[in-house]
């Protein structure tokens, strides 16, 4: 696989329409996409060599998706700002190029907004996943 721009991860908010319909999040610089897998330790006196053990498929995966970027005032931007003040989850689409789509819903846990006196307005968030997710590969 070739070297990827990271203006090509993208992260899209969903429309709740019939087909659903994502439109990229307006001015982010950056994208962060963590991928969990929870594990279960059955470790026990039975354990051979001192060894952790780790039982397969016992745990919850989860997804967790982190961004920021310069606050452009666009509809994507208000709209994340109205989910966050529903506390409501909604469908979004993670993209890395060449590798995966992730699609599903997600709760956004934390949005922060911030400005430096000779700088620019920005803005910051984290989602949670809330449901099955669809991996797809690109």
């Amino acid at each position: 696989m070739a070297a990827q721009k990271g203006r090509a991860v993208l992260m899209k908010i969903g429309n709740a329409g019939s087909p659903e319909t994502f439109t990229t999040i307006g001015g982010m610089r950056s994208t962060t996409l963590t991928l969990n897998d929870e594990t279960v330790d059955v470790t026990n006196k039975d354990s051979t060599n001192d060894a952790r053990v780790l039982l397969a498929q016992g745990g919850i995966k989860s997804a967790t998706v982190a961004g920021s970027g310069v606050f452009t005032d666009s509809a994507s931007e208000t709209t994340l700002y109205g989910k966050w003040h529903a506390s409501s989850n909604g469908n979004y689409q993670f993209l890395v190029p060449d590798l995966i789509t992730v699609t599903g819903a997600f709760q956004l846990t934390s949005l922060e907004y911030a400005g430096e006196y000779n700088g620019e307005a920005t803005y910051s968030f984290t989602f949670e996943s809330a449901g099955d997710l669809t991996v797809a590969t690109v």
